[in-house]
């Protein structure tokens, strides 16, 4: 895979979910990979399912999704957290996202996408004593 980010991008990708997570119950990913053969959505679906990020308590994951080479982009939540997140939420982030793509602002687009759903989240799911840390926040690879 072309390095699409720095290792330093990628560690304060992984930061930032850490401090949104410190916020909510809620579990967000982020997952890259080169090429996405159909449509993304679709595709991260396939990835979130892989994650078991479907298995979460409370059913509140969502994941971030980027496939570089081909520019396409898709966030999936989970059940629980579409029940409660306004229509069109996952379309606003997307478009905050693309917006610093276009730029090439590509760990400040992901960031931004994780702020966002980590705020989202914790209006819904907030922090609670008993949280655990119910998915790993290390970015995800694929093909």
């Amino acid at each position: 895979m072309t390095k699409f980010l720095s290792s330093v991008e990628e560690k304060s990708l992984i930061e930032a979910i850490g401090k949104a997570e410190d916020r909510t119950s809620g579990e967000i990913r982020v997952h890259l990979e080169t090429k996405c053969s159909g449509e993304a959505y679709q595709r991260a679906i396939e990835i979130f399912y892989e994650l078991k990020m479907n298995e979460t308590k409370d059913q509140n994951g969502v994941l971030i999704y980027v496939s570089t080479e081909d520019h396409k982009l898709a966030i999936i939540g989970d059940h629980g957290i579409n029940a409660v997140v306004p229509e069109g939420f996952w379309n606003e982030t997307l478009q905050l996202m693309k917006m610093h793509f276009s730029a090439g602002q590509f760990c400040a687009g992901l960031v931004l996408a994780i702020e966002h759903a980590g705020e989202k989240l914790s209006n819904f799911f907030p922090y609670q004593n008993d949280d655990t840390d119910e998915l790993s926040n290390e970015i995800s690879f694929g093909r």
